[in-house]
């Protein structure tokens, strides 16, 4: 006898015949070309998504682990999206592709960068999907923008908000706001 469907999530159960929006948050940086424009073109096709309910100023940042290399600018978003983690995670490796990402060395220059941080309140460990983003906790230069636009999100794993995962960060890498408003 066939099984009867069962939604995959209680918001599916809620929500009936209408698509579940999912609220996801993104890094993005870029330290090769005109950065600001890189950024504004990763954001224009990021919004074809769903809805960018929040973006965050330009910030200047330091790069970590590969000093000698340009500084980066970076920002962050909130992306109301019906995608999936997965499906998410394609769409932001094909706009990479598609802005002319290559993948040569490992923290190196990128003329465009998007990270997948948080997407609501899932914890999901896969060998080529984590969410939240393992290093997120830990990186300036994407904590300053996110607290920016949602400083009382909460990070699922450490139970903490980004405020508080800011405010908990030691001194070291260079973050500083160039644009107020993307």
């Amino acid at each position: 006898m066939p099984q009867p469907h069962r939604p995959s999530s209680p918001a599916a159960i809620r929500s009936g015949s209408e698509p579940v929006k999912n609220l996801a948050y993104l890094s993005l940086g870029s330290n090769l070309g005109d950065r600001a424009a890189n950024l504004r073109a990763a954001i224009a096709q990021i919004a074809s998504a769903g809805s960018l309910p929040a973006i965050s100023s330009f910030y200047e940042t330091e790069p970590l682990h590969v000093p000698r290399q340009p500084w980066f600018l970076n920002c962050a978003l909130a992306l109301e999206t019906t995608l999936n983690p997965r499906q998410l995670l394609q769409f932001i490796l094909s706009i990479e592709a598609g802005m002319g990402r290559l993948r040569f060395r490992d923290k190196g220059p990128r003329k465009i960068d998007i990270d997948l941080v948080l997407f609501g309140d899932l914890i999901i460990q896969q060998p080529d999907l984590t969410v939240p983003h393992l290093q997120m906790h830990m990186r300036r230069f994407v904590l300053e923008p996110l607290a920016e636009i949602a400083p009382h999100a909460r990070h699922p794993v450490l139970n903490k908000s980004i405020r508080e995962l800011l405010a908990s960060l030691e001194g070291g890498q260079i973050v500083r706001r160039v644009e107020d408003h993307y």
